[in-house]
């Protein structure tokens, strides 16, 4: 990479850290977050102001050719599309999610408009930038499709993470089945093996830590992962909207935001499966 001057790379970065950050500080002059979601969000936002600045620093002090020898296994153009293309698919997420969460019609929602907004677009230029970088084809993990389905795994396990903190906010004990713990036992579990596969993948320092080789523990990692989300599957769907039904009555469910959750989690869960056979696949025939 040569000195960032005044490109459109250049200009996307401070974009992706100026609204980024805009869209943090509204929520962060509220008091601490207590909602799951805008947890999530919180903390997307968080990551798409660093990554911004990370970037464009490294790139404007040249320092990212001494990061690519010393650190990466794989190009740095393939850790900053990964991340440009990883930062746009979770910015979609929090955008999604803060419009149907806590913008609403009211005066008092004026904040929260101005954050989705800028939230959306700070995802615009993420996705720009993401698809200037892909279209220079970077060699490497991250940007590659198993990059992305591994990432994919682990993002929509934080969202299934949060959907069932938000469930089981303020339930009682007797509406917390073990079956429906076993089920966020598997999302939790899942969730920081694919973390460490991704950096295992573009470190590597930690790639030389292993005994034996990363193919072979990403194909044992995925048959695991299958097994353990086709019982998530499974139980989920019956525990849960079982347990709801014997519930409390619930004169409205469209506007019931357990109900929501409960549905969030069953298609997440079964999206998710979908993921982890695919890079099963993936990995066999690879």
């Amino acid at each position: 990479m040569g000195f960032c001057d005044f490109s459109l790379s250049c200009c996307l970065r401070v974009l992706e850290a100026v609204f980024s950050g805009l869209a943090l500080l509204i929520p962060m002059f509220r008091g601490s977050m207590k909602n799951p979601f805008g947890i999530w969000c919180e903390f997307v936002w968080t990551f798409g102001l660093v990554v911004a600045v990370v970037i464009f620093l490294l790139e404007k002090f040249l320092f990212d050719k001494i990061v690519e020898t010393i650190v990466l296994k794989h190009s740095w153009a393939d850790l900053a599309c990964g991340l440009s293309l990883h930062a746009s698919f979770m910015l979609l997420s929090a955008s999604i999610i803060y419009c149907f969460v806590f913008v609403c019609g009211d005066i008092a929602c004026v904040g929260d408009v101005f954050c989705a907004i800028f939230s959306i677009v700070a995802l615009v230029c993420y996705a720009v930038d993401a698809v200037m970088a892909k279209l220079k084809c970077p060699s490497g993990y991250l940007s590659s499709l198993r990059g992305l389905l591994r990432f994919g795994q682990a993002l929509l396990a934080c969202i299934l993470l949060a959907t069932v903190a938000d469930y089981f906010m303020g339930v009682e004990s007797h509406y917390k089945p073990p079956a429906m713990v076993w089920c966020t036992v598997v999302y939790v579990v899942c969730f920081p093996v694919s973390v460490l596969i991704i950096l295992i993948h573009i470190i590597k320092l930690l790639g030389g830590l292993l005994c034996f080789a990363l193919d072979k523990l990403e194909v044992i990692f995925n048959i695991i992962a299958v097994a353990l989300y086709v019982s998530a599957a499974i139980i989920w769907p019956i525990y849960a909207y079982r347990n709801y039904s014997t519930g409390p009555a619930h004169r409205n469910r469209i506007h019931d935001r357990r109900f929501h959750d409960l549905n969030t989690v069953t298609v997440l869960t079964y999206v998710n499966l979908g993921l982890y056979v695919a890079d099963l696949v993936l990995s066999l025939i690879s």
